[in-house]
């Protein structure tokens, strides 16, 4: 046996059971033999038979010390822990280099949870860390759980019976179904934790006090209001009744259950109050209360404290410093916020991180007439994100559509990843602020905001630019369908106005029709009889209707028959109609009152015609969705398998490299070579002579330069079509004389013109992972930052996107004088590119520069590899874990 390794504390993980809970998974410790006596008292004789294959009423202090005391290397055990109690362990001895045995044991009060898949996940992956390929288990064929945890684990197994006994074999090595397995549990688990608490039966308000303004009366005062469908208990030490409604003072007294706590009490009597509520068995938190990380370092540890205790009691938890949630459902009718006024319901889900800007945004809905589903503050986003909403959206059958208002991301690969599948069936509509507020638990992005729209374009997000093009794009893609293309009719009562939209139009790359102009004295059947015509046309995609009266009075009808004409149509209508912002009671379709504030309010049903205040805002509404439709249409395919790819030899390649130190260059046309690209050779000469030979081996005409790429990039540096050896002598003398006789200089073939110069990169960035660039290699296009970046690995379609996603990519398809060049090989070079970054997280960096684009194919003309050990595992790799 090996000695004992430092205790790994990277293995510790909290994690998302499948019924929601939360449970802290850790490697065992001599210090847990107390935890594992009182856990194996809690077990029925049937776990204990099946686990040890007959009785043991007791374990021995030897056996406790062995079970308890592990090297981390040949002998592992993680426990999974709620609160300070142990409900589960996982253990592996090993038997030989590559394999061992693998046995579990897991609470009875708590299995069907899914504890021991979590932590199969997290024992195989510090197995592969520690170079077992294969696990091993012995199992009693009536023991079924563990036959099924393993069989549905998603690795390959095989089986075997003799002795009574089943003997079961994982190949540990990951596979797309277990990939596949991993991420349907996490999205099932982490869409129940967010059920769970936008759909409580009863609700407690903890610091819910008389005084008027205060913040716990307040959510106290929103809940009833909104009638909420279960009890709601105020919590006071002190006072009996808040609001008319019986106090207790504190939960524990409840003599009911309580699904969701609101805390609204001093910060540093918060964790006191979510270990009295995980005591009364609270399944969420939604902690309105502030004085955390918004107000310094103290604040911070107290936060993460919270999140810490929270999480090791099993609770999911909104905030702190948040304005809080609300659920329109009208089985449930929840408005546990701060805000009075709630939208109506309607078919939107909502996450703002803000709490100061929600009660804002959410009055901002109301007053455009929009309805939502439900809606989520998450304020310093200690524990609760966006990932998780948008794992709850995905499943919610009455949200089609999700606005999220983001300051920070917490897991920027997995929100994309995220981001990319939902988006293929619901919308995602986003405003992301610039920079990482104070308080809240995200890491500081490092890459530029342009290259931040360029993954979200990837993924399907449809960013836009302020809160107004939040709504203006979110009420479209509620109550419209989707546009099949970017040609718009245009129908006015206007010139001035009907110009000004087409102009717009084209402006935001969509194809107008010259607008159909009815005259200022237009009534209901003119617009009905323009609309109809402009929508019956086969080159018409999606109608803007302009209604500017000069003097109002037939309103009413014209709504009337434009909603009638839009819903025969099935194409996507918008309207300026009289200067309103929002939906317009007379364009909305089966409206329906609100209960609770705002009753006055009707929420409109799909088919509702969308109105915006000038033609400009309904155009720049209408690109983001038709962009967002022509991404929505394309086939979705994995990325390429490549067959000429050595993936071994690679990272032999790198391992070898680190061997010798961190950020240390590889060899880039040997790397490159293992995914099917080459390198334009070329050999570095130190002398004019040497420079001649090389010339000779590689073949005339040449190319001398500087060898540093840095210096490469100055003026002078290279010298093209030498074609005899008295040219590249005297080549090399002038650089000798301007750069000193020690300089490196490297001989190259002349490559094949005509052709475009274009630059390719990867970086394996801390927060999204590896990222592949391009740009073209023009002087202008570099100085002007046109780049396009995609995550790795890239499909064929991300590839094609990335190619055409810079302003200069006319270049390449024979514009401007440019001949066309071979853009298919060089859509396959950024495929293999992608491959390789998204195959080797320790290329820390990769660039090829400059890549020739000809007429027949492209050529590397150079490349440039640095690799560095990662610091752990990638954000969105390895097995489930919280952030």
């Amino acid at each position: 046996m090996q000695a004992q390794a430092q205790y790994p504390a990277h293995w510790e993980a909290d994690v998302v059971l499948a019924d929601g809970g939360t449970a802290h998974v850790r490697p065992i410790r001599p210090a847990d033999a107390d935890r594992l006596r009182a856990f194996y008292s809690r077990l029925s004789d049937e776990s204990i038979y099946f686990r040890f294959f007959g009785p043991r009423p007791r374990l021995s202090d030897k056996e406790v010390a062995w079970f308890t005391t592990v090297d981390y290397v040949d002998r592992v055990a993680l426990i999974a822990t709620i609160g300070t109690e142990m409900v589960a362990v996982i253990r592996y001895d090993r038997m030989s280099p590559t394999e061992a045995e693998v046995a579990f044991l897991v609470e009875d009060a708590h299995q069907g949870r899914g504890v021991a898949s979590v932590l199969l996940e997290h024992l195989a992956a510090t197995a592969r860390e520690r170079g077992i390929e294969r696990f091993v288990a012995d199992v009693l064929p009536a023991n079924m759980k563990m036959m099924g945890v393993l069989r549905q684990a998603g690795y390959t197994a095989e089986s075997s019976f003799a002795d009574g006994v089943v003997r079961m074999t994982l190949d540990l090595t990951p596979t797309e179904t277990s990939a596949e397995v991993t991420a349907s549990r996490e999205h099932r688990a982490e869409a129940r934790s967010i059920a769970r608490l936008l759909t409580p039966g009863s609700v407690a308000v903890i610091g819910a006090s008389r005084e008027p303004g205060g913040v716990g009366q307040a959510v106290l005062r929103n809940l009833l209001a909104a009638d909420f469908t279960g009890p709601v208990y105020p919590v006071h030490r002190e006072v009996r009744a808040v609001a008319g409604v019986r106090a207790y003072p504190s939960v524990s007294a409840i003599d009911d259950t309580v699904d969701l706590a609101v805390v609204a009490v001093p910060a540093e009597s918060v964790a006191d109050v979510v270990k009295e509520c995980a005591e009364k068995g609270v399944h969420g938190l939604v902690v309105v209360s502030s004085g955390f990380g918004e107000t310094g370092e103290e604040g911070r540890a107290r936060q993460d404290e919270l999140a810490r205790i929270a999480r090791a009691y099993g609770l999911r938890m909104v905030g702190p410093n948040c304005l809080g949630i609300a659920n329109t459902d009208p089985a449930v009718r929840l408005n546990a916020t701060l805000a009075a006024t709630v939208p109506g319901r309607g078919r939107v889900g909502f996450f703002s991180q803000s709490g100061a800007l929600g009660t804002a945004l959410l009055q901002r809905v109301a007053q455009r007439g929009m309805g939502i589903s439900s809606f989520v503050s998450a304020g310093n986003r200690a524990d609760v994100s966006g990932n998780d909403l948008l794992q709850y959206w995905e499943e919610d059958a009455a949200t089609e559509v999700i606005l999220l208002y983001l300051e920070s991301l917490g897991n920027p690969r997995k929100f994309t990843r995220l981001a990319r599948r939902i988006s293929h069936t619901k919308p995602v509509v986003v405003v992301k602020s610039g920079g990482t507020p104070a308080g809240h638990s995200a890491r500081e992005l490092r890459l530029p905001d342009s290259a931040i729209s360029s993954l979200f374009e990837q993924a399907g997000l449809i960013r836009v630019d302020d809160l107004i093009q939040l709504f203006d794009v979110g009420q479209l893609l509620a109550y419209q369908p989707l546009p099949a293309g970017p040609r718009v009719g245009l129908v006015t009562n206007s010139d001035a106005l009907g110009l000004l939209a087409a102009d717009a139009c084209v402006a935001a790359g969509l194809s107008p029709r010259p607008p159909a102009n009815l005259g200022a004295s237009a009534g209901a059947a003119e617009y009905g009889a323009a609309l109809a015509g402009q929508l019956a046309s086969a080159e018409v995609d999606a109608a803007i209707v302009i209604y500017t009266p000069p003097i109002p009075g037939a309103g009413e009808e014209v709504a009337a028959e434009l909603l009638r004409v839009a819903e025969e149509s099935g194409k996507p209508v918008l309207a300026t109609f009289e200067g309103h912002l929002g939906m317009h009671p007379a364009l909305r379709v089966g409206a329906t009152p609100t209960r609770g504030p705002g009753a006055a309010r009707a929420t409109p049903s799909r088919g509702s015609i969308p109105s915006y205040a000038a033609p400009e805002e309904a155009v720049r509404a209408l690109a983001h969705v038709v962009r967002y439709a022509a991404w929505r249409s394309r086939p979705v395919a994995p990325p390429p398998e490549l067959a000429d790819v050595d993936t071994a030899r690679a990272r032999d390649l790198v391992t070898r490299a680190l061997a010798t130190g961190q950020d240390t260059e590889v060899d880039a046309a040997e790397l490159l070579s293992c995914y099917g690209l080459d390198v334009w050779p070329a050999e570095v000469v130190r002398s004019p002579d040497e420079a001649v030979e090389a010339a000779r081996r590689l073949g005339w005409p040449v190319v001398l330069k500087v060898a540093d790429p840095d210096a490469s990039r100055r003026a002078g540096t290279v010298r093209l079509g030498l074609e005899s050896p008295d040219s590249v002598r005297h080549a090399y003398t002038e650089f000798a004389g301007r750069l000193g006789e020690g300089v490196e200089l490297a001989v190259q073939r002349m490559a094949p013109q005509p052709a475009v110069p274009t630059v390719v990169g990867v970086v394996e960035d801390p927060a999204f992972g590896p990222i592949v660039s391009f740009g073209l290699g023009e002087v202008t296009a570099r100085l002007l930052l046109d780049q396009g970046f995609r995550l790795a690995p890239l499909t064929r379609e991300d590839a094609a996107g990335l190619v055409r996603s810079v302003r200069a990519a006319p270049l390449l398809f024979g514009e401007y004088g440019y001949p066309p060049v071979a853009v298919g090989a060089l859509e396959d070079l950024l495929v293999r590119v992608g491959r390789l970054a998204g195959d080797l997280p320790e290329v820390a960096r990769l660039d090829l520069d400059q890549v020739l684009v000809g007429e027949s194919g492209v050529i590397v003309l150079g490349a440039r590899a640095t690799v560095r050990t990662p610091p752990g595992p990638r954000l969105d790799g390895g097995p489930r874990r919280l952030s």
